[in-house]
């Protein structure tokens, strides 16, 4: 199952890498990006999680919530964020139940089964998604200026 630019994201509850709860729907009234990534402390996962850290000015005047998702533990994601100095929460998909209902389960990279694949969404106030973008080489990043133009058109 694949989510689609139109469509209402599905809702979930994740831990956060501060043990607590989050669920997507409780964010409605402003945008919403959900950042996914294969795994913390990678080199690009790194620098795109940190790419976000530093566009949060331009991010925060859209008044988005930026939110990064991977099946790391919430240990991992707080040692991760903590290290990056990551301004946003890290949120832990450890069953991998949301990767799968956003059609983004990377089935095998490199030996690694079960992972996130590199995607982001971009959902308006409403919980609609404005911007998707699955990547199939995790060694790619995101569209930067693309994600921010999205972000900019939902005032």
């Amino acid at each position: 199952m694949s989510v689609d630019v139109g469509s209402h994201a599905p809702d979930f509850t994740l831990t956060s890498n501060d043990r607590q709860p989050v669920t997507l729907s409780q964010q409605r009234g402003r945008p919403v990006i959900l950042a996914f990534f294969p795994a913390a402390f990678s080199s690009v996962c790194q620098k795109e999680l940190c790419t976000f850290r530093d566009s949060m000015v331009q991010l925060s005047a859209a008044r988005a919530q930026v939110f990064g998702i991977s099946v790391d533990t919430f240990f991992t994601l707080k040692a991760f964020r903590d290290q990056q100095q990551l301004t946003f929460p890290l949120l832990s998909d450890f069953n991998k139940e949301v990767i799968r209902s956003y059609g983004v389960l990377n089935e095998n990279m490199i030996g690694l089964k079960g992972i996130a694949k590199r995607a982001v969404f971009v959902l308006d106030k409403d919980g609609v998604v404005r911007y998707r973008a699955v990547l199939e080489d995790a060694r790619n990043e995101p569209n930067y200026e693309a994600v921010l133009e999205a972000v900019g058109t939902l005032h």
